[in-house]
């Protein structure tokens, strides 16, 4: 008889519960896929008490997860605890120094501390596996380690924060303003304790940072992804935007450039067409492009219960197979410190914002652009009150930094009414 593979499991949340039931439920069939059985040795949350809809009674409790983490009775440390540092960090570093393989839903603590982890597991010949970290129950990390592991990855995108992603559909669908849509999620329970990590760009930029470590061979740079939320975004965006055949998205880019390593997450236009533009509700998409395969479109459930358990227990199983596989798809002394690119690659942007009603106010406007060297594709004023009138601009291919000259210029006028809003318009 084969030896089980014995977890220990940190963190009983929402996945962490959803864990413990697939291994319940569906014990036979993970030890045929496997090759051996999957077991719970013991588990660790900071509510003993709580009732999670799961039976727990037949594993040992730790209250401390840095004790989990040294049990000897556990084979891995499933890390689902949360925080980039405290708790997380300590008990993931504690398993690694043991010798234990590590799988973890933890994109915070990867994001700032993954080279350091990295490093620690090859050190000490284990494994650390983070599937259930990016993008819920899309294979995305296997996808790149793995299925791709022969191409020349060129870029990297896609839409990683199902909350954003609701938000922006729902303007649309419903007509309904930024604040309702957000108000809505909140009442639904797709917020983040703190918001800003998921309308602010955090979250996602996380999971970006991630792939572009895998994609490029470099060492993770959360610090160097150029952050933006979508909090600007108005109604009148969305609706122009559609007029036009695009849709808005938080998107996150990143690919390596003759500059160096871009990493952007903020609100983009895309076309309506594309499989981003059609991308509903709080689903997810991430799409691969590489000098072999050509496009990789991957799409799915970014989060929840059943997804992210999914994924967790997809790297068990691969464990439990033998399979070795580096932290970010190759050895973590091989991964390069990227230089973070100055400016992003040209493209077209939309523009909106509101004129004062004064004489010469749109030849300024224009004569900003010019100066920059902004050259204009085409310009739509809307019908206006007495005092102002929305202007509606898309650039031909331009710089974000000759943007903002041209941005910066434009408020110098007095002619603009607030902060103009600019949206990058990324091809698909």
């Amino acid at each position: 008889m084969t030896e089980p593979l014995r977890l220990g499991i940190a963190g009983l949340g929402t996945v962490g519960a959803g864990v413990v039931k697939i291994i319940r439920q569906k014990a036979a069939l993970l030890e045929a896929r496997s090759g051996r059985p999957i077991s719970i040795s013991a588990v660790s949350a900071r509510n003993r008490v709580k009732d999670r809809g799961v039976p727990l009674d037949s594993y040992a409790w730790e209250d401390d997860p840095v004790a989990l983490a040294k049990r000897d009775d556990v084979d891995v440390f499933v890390e689902l605890m949360g925080g980039s540092d405290g708790p997380a960090k300590a008990a993931t570093e504690a398993a690694l120094r043991a010798g234990k393989d590590v799988v973890t839903a933890n994109k915070a603590l990867l994001a700032h501390h993954g080279q350091a982890l990295a490093e620690a597991a090859e050190k000490a010949g284990a494994v650390l596996r983070f599937e259930a970290a990016v993008a819920g129950g899309i294979p995305v990390v296997k996808a790149l380690t793995e299925g791709l592991a022969g191409n020349d990855i060129t870029r990297v995108m896609g839409v990683m924060n199902g909350t954003c992603n609701y938000i922006l559909t729902r303007m649309e669908s419903a007509g309904l303003t930024y604040e309702q849509a957000f108000a809505e999620a909140d009442g639904l329970g797709y917020l983040e304790a703190d918001p800003n990590l998921d309308v602010g760009g955090i979250d996602a930029g996380h999971k970006l940072s991630l792939l572009a470590a895998i994609a490029f061979g470099t060492q993770v740079a959360f610090d160097a992804v150029e952050l933006e939320g979508i909090g600007r975004i108005s109604i009148e965006d969305i609706r122009q935007a559609a007029d036009m055949g695009y849709k808005v998205k938080l998107l996150g880019v990143c690919q390596m450039t003759g500059r160096g390593l871009e990493q952007r997450m903020s609100p983009c236009l895309v076309p309506a067409t594309s499989p981003l533009g059609q991308l509903e509700g709080g689903t997810n998409m991430v799409v691969i492009e590489g000098d072999q395969v050509g496009q990789v479109v991957l799409r799915g459930p970014g989060a929840g219960e059943g997804p992210t358990a999914s994924a967790v227990l997809g790297d068990v199983i691969d464990i439990a197979r033998g399979t070795r596989v580096s932290t970010f798809g190759q050895p973590a002394a091989s991964l390069e410190l990227a230089k973070p690119a100055q400016t992003a690659t040209p493209a077209p942007y939309y523009l909106r914002l509101i004129l004062l009603d004064k004489p010469g106010a749109l030849a300024k406007v224009a004569a900003a652009l010019g100066e920059a060297g902004v050259s204009i594709n085409r310009m739509r004023q809307r019908s206006h009150d007495q005092n102002t009138a929305p202007v509606l601009i898309v650039t031909h291919k331009t710089t974000r930094a000759a943007l903002d000259n041209a941005l910066a210029a434009m408020v110098g006028t007095k002619v603009v009414e607030g902060e103009p809003v600019a949206l990058r318009i990324e091809q698909v």
